[in-house]
Parts: C-alpha cells; structure tokens; sequence
C-alpha cells in the first residue's frame, strides 16, 4: 500500500480515461475512472497502433466501392467502354464482371467518339478459331472468348469437344458467344449433354452468319432450335446431327424450307428421323444438296427412292447401317438415273445392297468415279464383275470385310476395268484364296497404278503374280499382313512392273527375303522413295547395302524388327546420292552405339528417326544424339 500511494521516481499513473475505449467487458472489468498504476520495466502486450490500424481499415471497408452498384448500372458502365483492350482487362477483375461484359451484345454497345481511331475499331471478319476440350470447356472460358476475340477479327470457327460433367458448357455460355460473337461462322457441339434448345436459339438470334453447325451427343436439342436456326441463320450450308435423341422429322421439315443454300446433310443415330423428314429434305434441297451421309436410321426404301429420284445435284453419298432398307430400294434408287452427278458412293453394313443393286447403279450412275463397299455380305463375283463391265468412269474401287468376293471376282475386276480404273483396295476379304486361274484369258489393266492387298490371308504368291502380270502400270503397292506372299510372287510385281515403283509396304511379310528388296533396289532404285519392310525378319545387312547404291530417290525408310547390324546404318551414310527423312530401326536388336555417329552423319536429312526397342543402345549415347540431330525428331 505505501508503494501504490507513495510511488515516486520513473512510475507513471495512467488515467483510465485516456483508454476508455479499451476498458470494455471484453478486455476489462475495471472502471473508466480508475486509475492503473504500469511498472515501467514491463511493456504492454497490446499496442494502441493495433487498434489505430483496424480503425482504419474499418474506415476503409466503409469507403465508397464500384461493388456496390448494382448490375443495372456496371451494364451501362462497360457498354460505353470504347475499345476491347478496356473490356478484357475489366473482365479479369472477377467472374461478376466476366459475365456482366458477356451479356452485352454488340447492338448494344455505345459507340464513344474519339479523336484517335485505333486498329480495335476496324470491324471484324470472323477469321479467329477456337477450340475447347474436357475440362477447359466452361462457360467462363466461352464467356472469356466471347469478350477477349471481338477486337482479334471476330470469332470464325468455334469447336467444343468433350464432356465436363462438373462445370461443363450449358446455354449460359452459348449465350455469351451469341452476344458476342456476331461474325461466328462454324459451330461444332460434340459430347455436351448440358447445352439445350435455349443456347442454340440465342446463337440463333445473334449470330446470323453461321453456315456450318454440327451437334453430336446433345439429347436435350429438339426440334425447337432447328427451327430458330432457319428463321434466322439463311446462309447455312452444312449440317451435321449426331446422337441427338429429340431431332427428328419437324426439324429436318423446318430445314428444308428455310435453308436454300445446304449442299451437305449428316444424321446419324437419330431414331426419331424418318422417311417423311429425309424425303422432304432432300424433294426440297435437289438443286443444292451434293453431299449426303446417312447412318443407323429408321428409313425404308422410300427415303432412297426419293434419293434416286431428286438427287440431282448429289456428288458424295454414304448410306451406312440402314437395316430396314430392302434389296428393292437400292435398285430403284440405281435404275431412277436422278444420281447423274453422283462421284462418289459408300456403303456399308446393308443388307439390301446386293448383286442386283450394285449393278444398277453401274447401270444408273455414269459418272461415279469412286466405290466403297464395307461388309457388304450379299455382294458377290457375280454383282462386282457385272459394275465393272457396266461402269463407264470408276477410278477407285474398295472392298473392305466383303467375304463373298473371291480371287476370280478380283481379277476380272481389273481386266474388265483396263482403261479406267487406278486404284484398288482389298482389306479383311476372307473369302479371297490362292489357286490358280487362267490368266491369259484377263487383259491387262493399262491404268492401275495403285494396288493396296492388306490383312487378306488367302491371298499368296499364286494371286500376286497373276496381279503382276495384269498390272504393269503399278506405282504404289501395299501388301501388309500378307504372310503368304513369298519371293516368288513379289518378284513377279517388281520384274513386270514398267512405270517405276514409287512406294512399296511389305509390312509384315514374313517370307520376304534380301532377294526381293535387292531386285526391288536395282530394278526401281531411280523411282523408289518410300518403303516399308517393318516386320521381314528375313531381311539382313545385304539389302539396306543395296539401297544405297541404288535408291537415290528414297526418303522414307523403316526395316523395324529386321535383322540388320550396324555396317546396314554404316552403309546408308556413307551412300553418296541418299537424303533418308525418316527412317526406323525400332526392335532391331543388333543395332548397338557404334550405329550412333553414322546417324550423326545422316543429321542433315533426317527429320524423324525412331530407335524405340533397340535394345544394344545406351541412354547416354542416345542422349548424346538427341543433342547432335537437334532438328530431327527421335523417339526413343
């Protein structure tokens, strides 16, 4: 007690007076009138400033801010911005703003006068593309393209690929792109389950210029947003409809009288289409329409008769899956001679396309250049020889899975095609074996110079002669997976061909030795540039020997899995005329570092080299490599 009431010295006695603002029940419960005696050898915990700094950021947090105002009124605020850089830098701020700057369409902008014109304001063409995948596509991002591009040329071409199922693209962000986006003139839809009729209206009513749509995998589009496409989008040329469940007939109806200019049409897997909507498209677009795709559809021989009928200005057609469509139907689409103009034609998986179909359309088709038939089950030698004699322009022929087609169908195929035909495809044909026929009976084809014979076990070395002899004009041949092709046959190809072989596939050819690549090398060396004898376990060091004396032309090389050393590497760098490209060496066991400096030499030309699997390799000398061809690209 004597200390508190006689202090003297250095003590001071603060007024509680002078912190009345901290005596509060929250910190203290003393009095504002006390007096508190403070040792002076103690320093407060509590500084005063403390509380002078959260006064003022107080005082700060109650100071007047942009985030007050309503959007009403940061609307007209950025509709008067003059220039984009303005606008995308305020659309960084935050995602309120984005949104706010997104909504504007471009009727809506207030034209601000100044005396500095800048290359900003020079109006848009629409030459900008853009695309978004997985999860970059949001409704943000579109948000963000929408106001960002309009000052870059406009946005052309905007692609949305793929499904984000946690904030994926819904109508918002096609909103955004249709008030922005004025100049868009390809939209493509794929996988977005979350985009309705809605985001395809608004694009609809702001983006007037759109001339190609594609919507794949969007159930909840109907008809609806078809039908705003046509009111407002005159200048469509292609649409494509893909899996979208709520399309049907109505849209296809709408289509057809609103869109004078479509020249290309794709539906596929659309149950509710039918003959009604295909029928009135195409009725109503024959004088535009060229190209046509048709897949997996509800349709009968209706739907092609009219085809055959008012397809006159139809150039493409592909029919696929149609299994409701009869025998009956493709006849009469190949007898009504309305296909005039048809170029080409590809069918697959229909049961109807028959012997007695395919050779209408030789009949009804005078100016179809190229056929595609893929599991074509009903087709036989009989409906193949019988197009081939009544088809007057077919270049190209290709018969993928067709296994009622056998080597008799084939080879009469290209005697009766001797002056037309240039190019001809055999994949998965089961039905092709390897017996002998009578070939002197066949004339020779003067035109095929393109022969491709792939994954068809039947077809040997009996078969590939007979086509050697028939084909002397060949350029390029492919015979991958074909491992009952021997010397025998090849050389048969090589020693007959006249025209200089330019690109040769031996892919998987087991049987293929060094004599074939060796009389391939002398005989078309001063042609040659590509060749392919990945998986010929039979050919050695002799061949790539040869090559390089012979192959000036070459440029693309790949002896994959081959059993070849380094003097075969040795050999091609040291070849005075060859400029390899690309070349493969990928499972050649026997290749080891001492091939490292020939490659080095080889770096001028190369621009791809693939030293996948060679196992004798170092890591250290490949990546001493990689530093020395840093122009070419090496897989390793």
């Amino acid at each position: 007690m004597p200390t508190l009431i006689n202090f003297s010295g250095n003590d001071e006695l603060f007024r509680g007076a002078m912190y009345a603002n901290l005596m509060d029940s929250s910190i203290l419960s003393l009095s504002s009138c006390m007096d508190v005696y403070y040792p002076p050898l103690k320093r407060s915990r509590i500084s005063p400033f403390v509380f002078a700094e959260q006064e003022v950021i107080v005082q700060k947090k109650q100071q007047p801010s942009i985030e007050v105002l309503p959007d009403e009124c940061l609307f007209e605020i950025f509709r008067r911005l003059s220039g984009n850089e303005e606008k995308s830098l305020c659309a960084c701020v935050s995602k309120r703003w984005l949104m706010l700057l997104s909504s504007i369409r471009t009727e809506e902008t207030v034209k601000v006068v100044s005396e500095k014109v800048s290359q900003e304001e020079v109006e848009s063409d629409g030459y900008l593309s853009r695309c978004l995948k997985g999860k970059k596509a949001t409704d943000n991002r579109l948000a963000a393209i929408a106001v960002g591009n309009a000052g870059s040329g406009g946005l052309g071409k905007l692609l949305i690929r793929g499904d984000n199922s946690v904030r994926g693209v819904s109508d918002v962000g096609l909103a955004s792109i249709a008030r922005g986006c004025p100049d868009l003139g390809v939209l493509s839809v794929w996988s977005v389950p979350t985009v309705g009729d809605e985001g395809l209206i608004e694009i609809a009513n702001g983006c007037h210029k759109l001339e190609t749509l594609d919507l794949s995998e969007c159930p909840f589009i109907s008809d609806k947003a078809l039908v705003a496409i046509v009111e407002n989008c005159h200048n469509l040329t292609s649409l494509t409809i893909e899996s979208c469940s709520r399309i049907g007939n109505d849209g296809l109806q709408a289509i057809a009288r609103g869109c004078p200019k479509l020249h290309s049409i794709t539906i596929k897997d659309c149950p509710l289409v039918g003959d009604q909507g295909i029928s009135c498209l195409v009725s109503s677009s024959s004088n535009t329409l060229s190209k046509v795709k048709l897949q997996n559809l509800n349709i009968t021989e209706v739907s092609l008769a009219i085809l055959g009928h008012y397809g006159r200005s139809i150039t493409d057609l592909v029919l696929t899956g149609l299994q409701n469509v009869s025998e009956r139907g493709f006849w009469v689409m190949g007898s009504a001679k309305g296909l005039q103009k048809l170029v080409s034609y590809a069918v697959t998986s229909c049961r109807g396309f028959t012997d007695v179909a395919i050779e209408a359309f030789g009949k009804g088709c005078a100016n179809l250049k190229n056929l595609s038939l893929h599991k074509c089950s009903f087709v036989s030698d009989n409906g193949l020889v019988a197009f081939t004699k009544n088809s007057a322009c077919i270049k190209s022929l290709r018969l993928e899975e067709c296994n009622r087609i056998s080597q008799y169908g084939v080879l009469a195929a290209i005697s009766n095609c001797g002056l037309k035909l240039k190019a001809l495809s055999l994949v998965k044909c089961m039905g092709i074996k390897d017996i002998v026929s009578e070939a002197h009976r066949l004339t020779p084809s003067k035109s095929l110079g393109s022969l491709s014979i792939s994954d068809c076990p039947g077809f040997g070395s009996v078969s590939l002669a007979v086509v050697g002899w028939l084909c002397p004009q060949l350029k390029n041949i492919d015979l991958s997976g074909l491992c009952g092709v021997t010397d025998a046959g090849f050389l048969s190809v090589v020693e007959n061909c006249e025209a200089g072989l330019v690109k040769v596939n031996l892919n998987g050819c087991i049987n293929i030795t060094d004599a074939s690549v060796t009389s391939l090398a002398r005989l078309h060396g001063e042609t040659l540039q590509r060749l392919n004898l990945s998986g010929c376990s039979m050919v050695t060091d002799v061949s790539l020997g040869s090559m390089a004396v012979n192959c000036g032309m070459l440029k693309e090389l790949d002896v994959s899995k081959c059993a070849i050393t380094d003097f075969a590497v040795a050999s091609l760098s040291c070849a005075k005329d060859l400029e390899l490209q690309i070349l493969s060496l990928a499972g050649c066991s026997q290749i080891s570092d001492k091939s490292l400096p020939y490659l080095a030499d080889m770096g001028e030309t190369l621009i791809g080299l693939n030293l996948q699997q060679c196992k004798a390799l170092s890591s250290s000398m490949i990546d001493l490599l990689v530093e020395s061809l840093w122009r070419c690209d090496i897989l390793a």
